[in-house]
């Protein structure tokens, strides 16, 4: 039970940390898409939650987790252009929702 709090507790601050970076480059077109990438990939995480937990959609829970996925890599090739560092602070986060697609995948599979 104390793992996902810590988790979450530092992958948030990673998170924080390179946005703030990418919020503190010159603007253009790149910060822009970026900064839209990471409020995008925040709503649909929120999202995530309500859906597996409190409506018990696993599947659906899964293919959400898929789209955030894929925002995230979005995401991570986006700020890599704007700032390198910024771009690998979001790697371990990338990492967790692996581990959860995995976990929920299992969820998904035992629960059909």
């Amino acid at each position: 039970g104390w793992l996902f709090p810590l988790a979450w507790t530092l992958l948030y601050g990673l998170m924080g940390i390179s946005a703030a970076r990418i919020w503190k480059t010159p603007p253009s077109r790149m910060r822009s898409l970026g900064l839209n990438l990471f409020i995008a990939q925040l709503v649909v995480n929120f999202f995530w939650s309500p859906i597996f937990f409190n409506l018990q959609a696993f599947g659906l829970a899964f293919f959400w987790l898929l789209l955030l996925w894929g925002l995230v890599i979005w995401m991570i090739l986006t700020f890599r252009k704007a700032d390198a560092l910024s771009a690998k602070l979001q790697i371990p986060y990338l990492l967790w929702l692996t581990f959860a697609a995995y976990l929920n995948l299992g969820v998904w599979y035992l629960n059909r």
